[in-house]
């Protein structure tokens, strides 16, 4: 019997980085995945934690997508930011839009966007096995810095330009 298939420790550190990257000043990220005792839910979590330790950066809280955000964080955290990225490595329409329809409609999250929410998804189709698969087909960090940018960017064009 094989397994194909990428690390999961080796993924959540990838996260850690990308973290670090965005929040160079530190800050507070919220986690979420699908079951929370899954293992490679917890080894995700084990290699984000790895990497942010010591940092500024804090891994808040991991939640799973059942139930979800009992609490409003997500909400809290619009009231100071205006601005939203539902960012999940599933196809367009997946966990990004459940994840988007609960909290701008049923939490009520649309009264505090300053801008249009954002989703960053995989791609429309299955991925190959691998890291080629993986990077043509989810997300990957020059995606993300590309998205977030673009946020900052229209919230503050002079602190923000556009390099890209």
């Amino acid at each position: 019997m094989a397994r194909f298939g990428s690390s999961n420790v080796s993924l959540g550190e990838d996260a850690g980085k990308l973290m670090l990257k965005a929040l160079p000043n530190g800050g507070k990220c919220i986690g979420f995945v699908g079951l929370l005792g899954a293992d490679n839910a917890k080894e995700r979590i084990e290699g984000v934690n790895n990497v942010i330790k010591g940092s500024k950066v804090e891994l808040i809280d991991v939640q799973s997508l059942m139930p979800f955000d009992l609490h409003g964080t997500i909400v809290e955290s619009l009231k100071k930011t205006n601005r939203v990225l539902f960012l999940d490595e599933d196809v367009p329409g997946g966990a990004t839009a459940f994840m988007m329809q609960e909290v701008l409609e049923k939490q009520g999250g649309y009264q505090w966007l300053d801008s249009a929410p954002r989703t960053l998804t995989g791609k429309a189709h299955r991925p190959a096995y691998g890291t080629d698969g993986n990077y043509w087909s989810k997300p990957n960090a020059e995606d993300i810095i590309y998205s977030v940018y673009d946020m900052m960017n229209e919230s503050n064009p002079a602190m923000y330009p556009k390099f890209y």
